[in-house]
């Protein structure tokens, strides 16, 4: 078959294509509504050293891993618990944060992923908070020129993780057409090998029909 016999195709059958993109598209966007939203808010922490100097850079930049094991802990997420009062424990509350650290930019991440209703830009500006106190006790037993801090920059970006009901309405929408291409195509194939007209039996036959029976009136 040519590409201007599949595109006939496409044209004759393309209500079913259509039919199953928007049934799809319709069915992800009502179901993504009904699930609860979880929201995710980013808490950003620079680690400075006091002094440009690369040793003091280099030792910066060692600190970020054990900074990293020392806020992703049950410990951790139980002093934010008592901090703000949550209704949680702690391996639940932690299984909720991820803590990520860019050696290049001195820089630790906090992302907090909870559910419509806790306080989750609260929970990772506390969370920075922690690191914070930490480094500045941490301070009084060095020297002035010594000293590494930890400060926030900025307060945390919140944002909804999910669900996306209009983008999972698009990928239902694509879906929903692959399946609608798919299902013409097995129609096609299935009703190859069915002569309806004369045009049918001379394309399988590879032979001209040189005569044809009326149909006899009823």
């Amino acid at each position: 078959m040519s590409l201007l016999d599949y595109a006939r195709i496409l044209l004759r059958r393309g209500w079913i294509i259509v039919l199953l993109a928007l049934i799809a598209a319709v069915s992800a966007y009502l179901l993504s509504r009904t699930i609860t939203p979880v929201y995710r808010a980013s808490q950003l922490i620079l680690v400075q050293p006091s002094r440009n100097d690369l040793s003091l850079t280099e030792s910066s930049q060692r600190l970020l891993n054990s900074y990293v094991v020392y806020l992703k802990s049950a410990a951790r997420a139980q002093e934010i618990i008592d901090i703000l009062n949550l209704d949680m424990l702690a391996g639940e509350l932690e299984g909720a944060v991820t803590i990520q650290s860019s050696r290049d930019n001195l820089t630790i991440q906090i992302d907090v992923d909870l559910e419509e209703g806790l306080p989750v830009d609260q929970i990772a500006h506390e969370w920075g908070n922690l690191l914070v106190r930490y480094q500045e006790t941490e301070n009084q037993t060095r020297r002035q020129e010594d000293r590494i801090r930890a400060l926030l920059p900025d307060g945390p970006d919140v944002s909804l993780l999910r669900p996306r009901p209009s983008l999972n309405a698009l990928i239902g929408a694509a879906i929903g057409a692959i399946l609608g291409i798919g299902i013409i195509f097995v129609l096609e194939f299935l009703e190859s090998a069915i002569v309806r007209h004369r045009d049918d039996l001379e394309r399988k036959l590879d032979l001209p029909v040189l005569a044809a029976i009326p149909e006899r009136d009823k």
